[in-house]
Parts: structure tokens; C-alpha cells; sequence
């Protein structure tokens, strides 16, 4: 499997805005009406990706623990569902079913959101703040598949904890990684 790296967006980015299918409730969501009080985490996933399957639980852990608190987590799949039909809505919605995502997700179809965040790879995740300006776009944790470690969230919580403090959040970011995003090809 090859790992791709996040691209790492300039801290301070405003969000880009968008409104996608929320597979879950079969409704629109947009960037605003989803934005938490405090902050607000949109995060790049799909259902096949190893890295995701390996963050997954500690990630609704984190929606569990933060949102109530004003972080809302926004999940987004943006995979080219011709050639990774495991990632179609109707299994995105299966998933989050299962799963029990406190979370909204989110299907991309265009890529055009994926394309605005600059997103590479799953996970992909930014923290924005009240503000949604972004403060942190890394990676979740150190944890990766086989790894024989649990994944905890522990950088992005850290993140988070200093937002609520309001103290500044590190600049010295470790990129996120994982597969890469399934882009449609260009016909």
C-alpha cells in the first residue's frame, strides 16, 4: 500500500466553504450550518483506507468527547466511487450506521471540496477555529496501521485543548498520511 502524505494547508486558511450530501440523513450540510462554537474539524476519510479503519473508533471517541464541548467533526469522502465503489454513499451510510458516527458524512461526489481543502490522502483532517480559521492540519496521532499501538488522537487533542485554553497551538505540525484520495480520472 502506498502512503501519501497530507499537503499540510497554511495555518490561518479560512475554511473553504462548501454543502455536500450528508449520507446519514440524506440531507444537505454546509460548511456553516455544521461549524461547531468553538471550533471544527473537517476530516478527509472513506470507508476502505487501512489508515482510516485504524483511527476510526478513537475518532468517534474524539467526536464523543469534544463535540459536546464545541468542536464539531465533519467527515467528508471524496473517492471516485467507479473505481472504489466500497466508498459509494450507500456504504458510506452502512458504515456510519454500524459504526454509530456522532458525526455527520459527508460524499463529495465532484471532488470539488476535496480539491478546495487541497486534501491528499485519508485521513486528512484540519481544525479550524470559531473563526474557522485553520490551526492545525496534521496528523491525527502516531499510530499507524500494524503498528501494535492504539490510535489515541493525542496530537489532535492536544491541538484542541489548547484552542479551549486559548493558548497557541504548535506550529511544528507532523502531515498526516495514509492512501490516497481516489481522484476521477480526466477524460
Amino acid at each position: 500500500m502506498a502512503v501519501t502524505p497530507s499537503t499540510m494547508m497554511p495555518l490561518g486558511t479560512r475554511a473553504p466553504d462548501f454543502e455536500l450530501l450528508n449520507v446519514c440523513n440524506g440531507q444537505p450540510l454546509s460548511l456553516e450550518d455544521g461549524a461547531g462554537a468553538a471550533g471544527t474539524l473537517v476530516i478527509f476519510i472513506c470507508n476502505h483506507c487501512p489508515f482510516v479503519r485504524h483511527i476510526e473508533d478513537a475518532l468517534i471517541e474524539f467526536a464523543w468527547d469534544y463535540q459536546p464541548r464545541g468542536i464539531n467533526v465533519i467527515a467528508i469522502s471524496a473517492n471516485d466511487v467507479d473505481s472504489h465503489p466500497q466508498d459509494s454513499p450507500e456504504l458510506m451510510q452502512d458504515r456510519a450506521s454500524a459504526k454509530g458516527y456522532p458525526f455527520p458524512y459527508l460524499y463529495d461526489e465532484t471532488q470539488a471540496v476535496a480539491r478546495a481543502y487541497d486534501a491528499a490522502c485519508t485521513p486528512d483532517l484540519y481544525l479550524f477555529d470559531a473563526q474557522l480559521k485553520c490551526v492545525y492540519r496534521g496528523q491525527f496521532d502516531d499510530t499507524r496501521p500494524g503498528s501494535k499501538q492504539a490510535a489515541t488522537g493525542a496530537d489532535l487533542r492536544h491541538a484542541c485543548d489548547a484552542l479551549f485554553a486559548g493558548d497557541p497551538i504548535d506550529p511544528d505540525q507532523k502531515p498526516s498520511s495514509g492512501c490516497n484520495i481516489k481522484w476521477k480520472s480526466k477524460a
